[in-house]
């Protein structure tokens, strides 16, 4: 389209130039041999036409603009070529409101601007119309006429006689001009109908209103067909409910409705439920089974619960999600407190479901240890999105079964959980929480994480096949959530599918401030009772945090709350009026005595002992380790219910010192005449792992030299034969294990110097981190002097 007013072609020669008023039209277009009412409201439009009143038949200039928001356009905001019109009839409104009609006679070009006000007046240059005819304008005269006609019989609402009209209009020029005029403006827009204006070639110009007919055409074809769809389906369905009410009075005659009852309501159930076509097939297949079976035989029943599963199921049915991360993250702050990286993380997930069309994602495994709301994440995940929440324990799951459901064949046959799951939620999108997939066995009924395999799998499980269905279920909308203290017992291919957030312990700020804000007003609610009867101080919840509960998570703690909540209950139900003030004081009256004291510092270590660092599913722990010798012939006792790594972490300490005696000022045959005893206290739970090899060197070391280790100093690092260290892994857990146990200097392996990132700033301003390189830097840091000499702390290895 020339949007500039320019014509795409050189117009015919002028047949003058003549001084006419302009008439500016905001939304739409006037074109020749049309007659059409124009409403004028704007105050240059009602001048020009009061100047016209009684001067019918007089000539106006029509033109449109190229924007209708402007209330009083200039030349610059109108098109160049428009139509010249006469003046067919004006008609009062209003004070300042008119409708004049106009007849188009022909197209015009603005030449010369004569005046703006009181309204706008031009010179135009008339343009003929070009009347030469030949074949092809003919033959396109004829495809434009025959395909508006079609256009109007798929329009049913137009006057009879609008089809008539067609055939009186022999100029293709001037049928062209017709159609463009009458056409709706929701298909054809004020710019498109000014490039028809502007086509002075005929041909041209009919070519453009042909095209435009033609999207018009196909446009009604396609809703004539969806129209015809719709109705063929509502006619088959009509037809069916029709001949089933028939059927229902035949058998209701015969004496056979009682029958034919239950699988009428059961068919109706699924096709309630809207199965696909490959399900609805089976169903009828056997509903058509049940009608030749007796009600009391056992294979009628066990077919009755199958198609009762399959209508129960939610097929089709979905909650609509409402995925705003600014509500994902409000939902997370609400629910926890701290765990900052885990929410980044959530958000993220939230934000790529948000963007993307399709719904398929990560499957989510939370692991941490106990405690910690690994569990309440996923609730909050389904609170923000708008989801059903299910959640499946899979702890002590042995049987394959239990995942992918037994065969039919079987007596008392079920599907899995997975399946029961999805029926309670109701929805085909819930969020599902695997709990404890680390807790799972194997045994001879197979291996349940390899079924969790197929639906854990993104890219399998819009397929997934219940034994008991035997049937495709598309899960691949579920949002799978699984929780785990031990990434060590998960098999390698269950987590490869899934991607890993840690849940990492709290900080003791962190369990004051969740004690505050959470876990006090839902034990007061819990017990039915208010601030103004039992009241928590921040002294009384800090005893609580440092002296009854050394934990990761704040389940124990949960329960210490919950013990003083009980105290007060009982005061209150024996019928006396109590107002209580939780307060150090009040915690030890209720609870007993202290279980726990926050300062291991005040120990004085023996030589022989010292403090290490443990990762357990549980959190971190610290871990003491003690060596003596005896009188004996050089043998070396382990005990503490050690597994093989740490043994052989001990056995390599020992080895290494042996080797190291003269740097150490030690007998090159020390271990000759003695037996040496490494020993790990509490020995009813197994210990395992590398990293207490620094510890049992420093040990051993202690013993041999008669040097204490300093009692605020805890380490952990695995250690080789050449004297390195090595780095290992919940260096977080076991700095959190440290703070809580009063440690104040921690030595880890420089080479996990990465972890401290990970690791609270307030834990890092409290607690001192050495790295360490080599095992020749540890005795200087760790020992003290003798107690019973002066002699130094020993020199570094060689």
């Amino acid at each position: 389209m020339a949007s500039n007013g320019a014509p795409p072609s050189r117009p015919p020669s002028s047949s003058g130039e003549d001084s006419v008023p302009i008439l500016p039209l905001r939304n739409s277009v006037l074109f020749p041999m049309s007659v059409v009412p124009i409403n004028v409201g704007r105050p240059r439009s009602v001048r020009l036409v009061e100047d016209l009143l009684g001067r019918e038949r007089a000539l106006v200039g029509v033109i449109s603009q190229r924007s209708p928001e402007i209330d009083e356009p200039t030349f610059k905001e109108l098109y160049t070529i428009g139509t010249i019109a006469r003046v067919v009839k004006v008609i009062r409104l209003g004070p300042s409101n008119y409708s004049v009609v106009l007849n188009g006679l022909g197209r015009f070009r603005v030449k010369n601007i004569v005046a703006l006000e009181p309204y706008m007046r031009a010179k135009i240059e008339r343009i003929p119309e070009s009347l030469v005819r030949d074949v092809e304008l003919d033959a396109l005269g004829t495809g434009l006429r025959e395909a508006t006609r079609e256009v109007l019989q798929l329009m049913p609402n137009l006057p009879r006689d609008t089809a008539g009209i067609l055939d009186n209009v022999r100029e293709p020029g001037a049928l062209a001009d017709l159609i463009a005029s009458n056409f709706p403006q929701a298909q054809a827009s004020v710019a498109d109908k000014q490039e028809i204006l502007e086509a002075f070639d005929v041909k041209a110009r009919v070519r453009l209103v042909l095209a435009m007919v033609g999207r018009q055409l196909e446009v009604l074809r396609v809703k004539k067909e969806i129209s015809s769809m719709v109705q063929e389906e509502m006619g088959k369905s009509q037809r069916e409910y029709i001949l089933r009410q028939q059927m229902k009075s035949i058998r209701e005659e015969l004496g056979e409705a009682g029958e034919d009852d239950e699988i009428e309501e059961l068919r109706e159930r699924v096709r309630r439920a809207k199965v696909p076509a490959e399900v609805e097939k089976v169903v009828k297949k056997q509903l058509g089974r049940m009608r030749s079976m007796a009600q009391q035989s056992a294979e009628y029943n066990v077919t009755r619960t199958y198609v009762e599963w399959i209508a129960d199921l939610p097929w089709s049915k979905t909650t609509v999600d409402r995925i705003s991360v600014q509500e994902v993250r409000r939902c997370l702050d609400e629910d926890h407190m701290g765990l900052e990286k885990v929410k980044k993380r959530i958000v993220e997930y939230a934000a790529i479901r948000q963007l993307r069309a399709d719904k398929k994602g990560p499957i989510l495994l939370f692991i941490g240890p106990p405690g910690v709301g690994k569990t309440s994440l996923g609730r909050s995940i389904a609170r923000a999105m708008g989801r059903q929440y299910e959640r499946i324990a899979l702890g002590g799951v042995r049987d394959e079964a239990e995942i992918r459901g037994h065969r039919r064949t079987y007596v008392g046959a079920l599907p899995g959980r997975i399946l029961q799951a999805l029926k309670k939620a109701g929805t085909k999108n819930p969020v599902l929480v695997l709990d404890e997939v680390d807790k799972m066995g194997v045994d001879l009924r197979g291996d349940p994480a390899a079924a969790l395999l197929e639906v854990l799998d993104p890219e399998q499980n819009s397929t997934f096949q219940d034994h008991y269905l035997d049937l495709p279920f598309d899960l691949s909308q579920v949002m799978f959530l699984a929780t785990a203290n031990n990434r060590d017992t998960i098999p390698p291919a269950l987590f490869d599918r899934m991607e890993v957030i840690e849940v990492p312990g709290y900080t003791r700020t962190d369990k004051l401030g969740i004690a505050r804000e959470f876990l006090v007003p839902k034990q007061l609610s819990a017990h039915g009772l208010t601030d103004e009867r039992l009241e928590f101080t921040e002294p009384g919840i800090a005893t609580l945090v440092d002296h009854y509960t050394r934990e990761a998570g704040v389940r124990g703690l949960e329960r210490e709350i919950a013990a003083v909540c009980r105290a007060t209950a009982v005061k209150l139900a024996e019928g006396n009026a109590v107002i209580e003030v939780v307060t150090p004081e009040h915690v030890e009256k209720v609870l007993g005595p202290h279980k726990h004291r926050p300062e291991i510092a005040e120990h004085h270590l023996e030589p022989g002992v010292a403090t290490g660092l443990a990762w357990t599913p549980t959190g971190g722990e610290i871990l003491f380790i003690e060596a003596t010798k005896m009188p004996g012939k050089g043998n070396v006792v382990l005990t503490g219910n050690m597994k093989n790594v740490m043994q052989e972490s001990a056995t390599t300490a020992v080895s290494f010192v042996r080797s190291k005696a003269g740097d150490l000022h030690l007998d090159p045959e020390w271990l000759k005449n003695i037996d040496l005893h490494v020993h790990i206290p509490k020995h009813g739970t197994p210990k395992d792992g590398p990293s207490a090899g620094v510890t049992m060197f420093t040990a051993v070391c202690s013993l041999l030299l008669g040097c204490p280790v300093r009692s605020d100093v805890a380490m952990t690092g695995e250690i080789s034969l050449r004297g390195r260290i090595m780095s290992v892994g919940g260096v977080k857990e076991k700095l959190l294990a440290a703070h809580r146990a009063g440690i104040k200097h921690v030595i880890i392996p420089a080479k996990n110097r990465k972890d401290l990132e990970d690791v609270p700033q307030d834990i890092l301003d409290e607690v001192k981190v050495t790295l360490v390189h080599a095992m020749d830097e540890i005795l200087p840091l760790v020992l003290e002097p003798p107690r019973q000499t002066s002699v130094s702390t020993p020199p570094p290895l060689a």
